[in-house]
């Protein structure tokens, strides 16, 4: 297969990897030939050069990650023009059996609908995300007011862009096809996300140097978030129970990402005089992983406001350590229903306090029960999370391309 990838986020080699790095790689692996073209504002220049053995296209625009909502926004408005100019005048002949991209942003429909034409070829979208509902949901803008209006617009030009669309669950299929009727359902497919699994390693003696470097206490059970500090994260309701449990000596929280609410949260267990947690910045994904070997118990947060269907990847971190996890989140998510059917931890959503606590308190207590519950998970990640199945996706899809689908 030869694909061309458009990308918001593809970090370099030395900064870590992603599911969509880990993709790009395996797809590589496999003999087919990807070129991925990556919105970059960290760049001073547009520029081709090999990274981690394959061709990357990186274009300058303004930021888009880690800014305020407004610039954000202005940054998904712009990005489209110099996307498409730098991959038309750098990829000049090159041909694509399919276009494979992400969103958010829902904007990115321009540049692969010009593409698509550009190239004579179909495109597959991984939706990761249902905006602008989430933004409703979360209070950020009123229903069918004009923010609304404008992106669903743009929501609809991207599902009608997509040859195909595919999705992280059953539930985010379902909702999708319920709530957008114009959409030919047999083009929305499942499509989870996965990565490339490591062998697990076990170590009777770890030297806890990360504890060390952190000054976490080397006794505690340690309770790891990891990844995005915004709104959807329900980040507030992790701070309230950090302080409720600020005495208890054997609990120790570590929150690891960047994102909208984390200073507030820094501010907020400061003031609380809390003793019991640990902020740290973005980390390598190496450095990550090798961090949270050294915890115990992996947290999964969503608002418990939203009526889509989201689906963190971070899980597939905590699986792949052998780590249990606990989720407080919405009432739609299905990755409770993944939870309680693998056996790989203990749910519940994200205005239960309560439950929370207590499910906090069960596995600080119980090792043997935080044991069962990691092997579990990580049984469950090597049988229906790993890479190859997406490749495999990808590989049946363009077969059904290559008979004959219409492209645009």
């Amino acid at each position: 297969m030869r694909i061309l990838y458009i990308s918001t986020i593809f970090p370099k080699e030395n900064e870590g990897s992603t599911i969509y790095t880990d993709l790009a790689e395996e797809l590589t692996l496999k003999g087919h030939q990807v070129v991925v073209a990556v919105a970059d504002s960290q760049v001073k220049e547009n520029s081709l050069k090999k990274e981690r053995g394959i061709p990357v296209l990186r274009i300058k625009v303004k930021p888009y990650y880690n800014v305020s909502y407004f610039k954000k926004g202005i940054a998904a408005l712009t990005m489209n023009k110099k996307l498409t100019r730098g991959i038309q005048k750098i990829i000049t002949n090159d041909v694509f059996d399919f276009i494979l991209f992400e969103s958010p942003p829902v904007t990115l429909y321009q540049t692969v609908r010009s593409c698509m034409y550009y190239y004579d070829c179909p495109s597959y979208l991984m939706l990761k995300d249902i905006f602008p509902q989430n933004g409703v949901d979360l209070g950020l803008y009123k229903k069918n007011g004009l923010i609304h209006a404008f992106f669903q617009r743009k929501e609809r030009s991207l599902y009608q862009t997509a040859t195909y669309i595919g999705c992280m669950s059953e539930a985010n299929r379902e909702y999708l096809i319920k709530h957008n009727p114009y959409i030919d359902s047999s083009k929305v497919k499942i499509f989870p996300n996965t990565k490339k699994i490591k062998e697990r390693v076990f170590v009777k003696n770890k030297n806890l140097s990360y504890r060390k470097k952190y000054q976490i206490p080397q006794e505690a059970v340690v309770f790891v978030f990891g990844g995005n500090m915004g709104k959807p994260q329900a980040i507030d309701f992790l701070v309230q129970a950090v302080i409720r449990l600020k005495d208890e000596k054997n609990i120790f929280f570590l929150l690891v990402g960047r994102g909208s609410e984390k200073e507030k949260a820094k501010k907020e267990l400061n003031l609380a005089k809390a003793k019991n947690f640990r902020l740290i910045d973005n980390l390598p994904r190496k450095d990550y992983e090798a961090l949270i070997q050294e915890c115990d118990v992996g947290l999964i947060l969503l608002d418990h406001r939203f009526t889509i269907p989201n689906y963190p990847s971070r899980v597939l971190s905590y699986m792949e350590q052998g780590m249990p996890v606990i989720a407080a989140t919405d009432r739609v998510t299905d990755i409770l229903k993944m939870i309680k059917e693998s056996r790989c931890g203990l749910t519940g959503y994200s205005d239960e306090m309560d439950v929370f606590i207590n499910n906090i308190h069960q596995l600080a207590q119980n090792k043997e029960k935080r044991v069962v519950m990691g092997n579990n998970g990580r049984k469950y990640l090597e049988k229906n999370f790993d890479i190859c199945y997406s490749i495999q996706q990808l590989e049946q899809l363009e077969q059904q391309f290559s008979l004959g689908v219409s492209h645009v």
